[in-house]
This record gives structure tokens, C-alpha cells and sequence, in this order.
């Protein structure tokens, strides 16, 4: 169970990682510019674009991204870790997702080009789409 989970323990360092990265920029950015946070009310990370540096939200976005499709990896590698399969294909699927994201974050928070994020995002989602398949076939599949 241990090898399967390990892909997911990486992430998750990953997102904590990258939200780590995202306060010490930000902080930094919002000191530059000026801005108190006391005494604001309502407003989301979004609101800082065009005020904050966009290399600085670029690091934001992409906090918010490992927040968005990920979760549903984790509950999917979590029941095929409960099924049973521990096979090499559901593995690497599981080890290419990860690598593909934390690409995906590489490009978006370093150098941002819109298709190179799309082709990691796309290859990263058929690897989900893989792993969700796998589970529909450990679900109803009886072997």
C-alpha cells in the first residue's frame, strides 16, 4: 500500500511546498507595494492581479490549481490503495500524474507559457482518467 501512496505523500509536500513559496512572495510583494492587510474585509488572492507583480500571482494561481483537480487524485489513489491494486501500471500512472503536476507548477510559476501548462495539464488529466478508469474496473469489475 506504502508504493501507491508515496506519489500521493509527494504532491501533497508539493502543494504545501508551493504554499509556502506562494506567502513568502506574496508577503514580500504586498510589503513593496504598500499594501496593509488590516483593515480589509472581502477580498480574495484574485483581487491582486494587476497589483501585485504578475510573476508574484503567477505562484497564487498555481497554489490555487494544485487545489482544483488534485483532490480528486487523492481520492482515487486512496481507494485503489483500499482495493488492492498495487500493480506497476496503476503506480506509474499514479508517479507520471505527480511528475506532470509538479511540471505544470515549474512552467506556470516560473516561465507561465499558456501552452506548455495546457500540454502538462492535458497529459497529467489522461493519467487521472487512467487511474479513475482503474477504479471503475476495481469497483465493478469482480476478478
Amino acid at each position: 500500500m506504502k508504493l501507491l501512496l508515496q506519489p500521493l505523500a509527494v504532491l501533497a509536500i508539493w502543494t504545501m511546498i508551493v504554499w509556502a513559496w506562494l506567502y513568502a512572495t506574496r508577503m514580500t510583494a504586498l510589503k513593496k507595494a504598500g499594501i496593509d492587510l488590516k483593515g480589509r474585509h472581502g477580498t480574495k488572492g484574485g483581487d491582486l492581479d494587476g497589483v501585485l507583480p504578475d510573476k508574484t500571482q503567477w505562484v497564487a494561481h498555481n497554489y490555487n490549481h494544485l487545489l482544483e483537480q488534485p483532490p480528486l487524485f487523492y481520492a482515487v489513489v486512496i481507494a485503489l490503495a483500499m482495493l488492492g491494486d498495487m500493480s506497476e501500471p496503476t503506480r506509474m500512472i499514479a508517479w507520471a500524474y505527480v511528475g506532470l503536476r509538479i511540471a505544470h507548477s515549474l512552467v506556470q510559476i516560473l516561465w507561465n507559457r499558456a501552452l506548455v501548462r495546457w500540454a502538462l495539464f492535458m497529459l497529467a488529466s489522461i493519467g487521472l482518467f487512467l487511474l479513475c478508469l482503474r477504479l471503475l474496473a476495481g469497483v465493478f469489475i469482480v476478478a
